[in-house]
């Protein structure tokens, strides 16, 4: 596809590599100073203060939302707004991170002053280490590259990405060093999909209809029986009523490929015996483990953990990935 004589793919791989490339020559420079700023923010009692304006307020938004869901706390000022009122977000003894490609932005420049009166410390995210915006600082994160990927070299393309991933870089030291586990990201994730698995109990998604079966029961029943629930699967119970084993469609396949005379047996005659439950007070997690790990996409539901357990409902793969109830 051409487009004013230019092969737009290729153009766009050539972005792509030149990007690649000024990450690899940020990485490069990156020094003792960016441990400092890491546990500088571990031990503080403060939030973090990431401030920007324009394409790098975007990109600081970005970061410090990365920051605040990750157990950082972390808030983002438009460096704009800091003048007129939006400085009383600030608090005394915040560490303020303030990102300008140039370091001589306006806006940015003008800040480090009232925020050096509120005994906050400063961190410049910029691409010129020796700016006015850097010498005001205590710590300089370099995000320096050497050129933007667009031939004018004006958009903010390259510089933009470089700041993105040091705050990413920030974001997963942070994360790792707080020791923050999936559970700590579920709470601050309620209503994504990771959040509503790790935050819902498996007796809030399992139906209440237990297909069942009895080992003498015929085979045309059994399809009866599975087919009418519209679960893929029906239990089976032993002449004691004690449940003994499972019917999935799988096994109806199997059998049907396998016997001629499939239509004379009894569900004794090709269940498999035993098969996986879980704890209605457990997670949907835990569930979604346990039928990933097995390859099953039913669970039988007890009341407790113990042996003798009551069946008490069957969670399907379909309720944890709709999220809908089929009591």
């Amino acid at each position: 596809m051409e487009s004013n004589n230019i092969n737009i793919v290729e153009r766009a791989l050539e972005v792509f590599r030149s990007e690649q490339d000024e990450i690899d020559f940020v990485a490069s420079h990156l020094d003792d100073t960016f441990r400092k700023v890491v546990e500088l923010i571990l031990h503080s009692n403060g939030k973090v203060v990431i401030s920007g304006i324009g394409k790098t307020g975007l990109i600081g938004r970005k970061i410090a939302a990365s920051l605040a869901s990750t157990g950082t706390q972390a808030i983002f000022l438009n460096a704009a707004e800091a003048q007129h009122g939006d400085l009383g977000m600030v608090s005394r003894g915040d560490i303020v991170i303030l990102i300008s490609n140039s370091g001589e932005s306006e806006e940015i420049v003008r800040l480090p002053a009232p925020l050096k009166r509120l005994n906050c410390t400063l961190v410049a995210m910029t691409g010129m280490p020796k700016s006015t915006l850097a010498q005001q600082c205590d710590y300089v994160l370099n995000v320096g590259v050497r050129k933007e990927a667009c031939k004018i070299g004006l958009a903010p393309t390259t510089s933009t990405t470089a700041t993105l991933v040091m705050g990413d870089a920030l974001t997963v030291c942070l994360m790792e060093a707080r020791n923050f586990l999936p559970e700590n990201f579920a709470l601050y994730h309620p209503g994504g999909a990771l959040g509503r698995r790790m935050l819902t109990h498996v007796s809030e998604l399992m139906g209440t209809v237990v297909p069942q079966v009895d080992e003498s029961t015929s085979f045309r029943d059994v399809l009866v029986e599975v087919s009418s629930k519209k679960l893929g699967m029906t239990l089976v119970k032993d002449a004691q009523g004690h449940y003994s084993g499972i019917i999935t469609d799988g096994d109806i396949r199997r059998v049907v490929e396998r016997e001629a005379n499939f239509q004379q047996l009894t569900a004794a005659d090709f269940m498999t015996h035993g098969f996986k439950r879980i704890c209605a007070s457990k997670m949907v997690n835990d569930a979604l483990e346990l039928m990933d790990r097995h390859k099953i996409t039913t669970l039988a539901v007890t009341d407790t953990d113990s042996p003798d357990a009551t069946i008490v409902g069957i969670l399907h793969i379909h309720d944890i990935y709709g999220f809908t109830s089929r009591k």
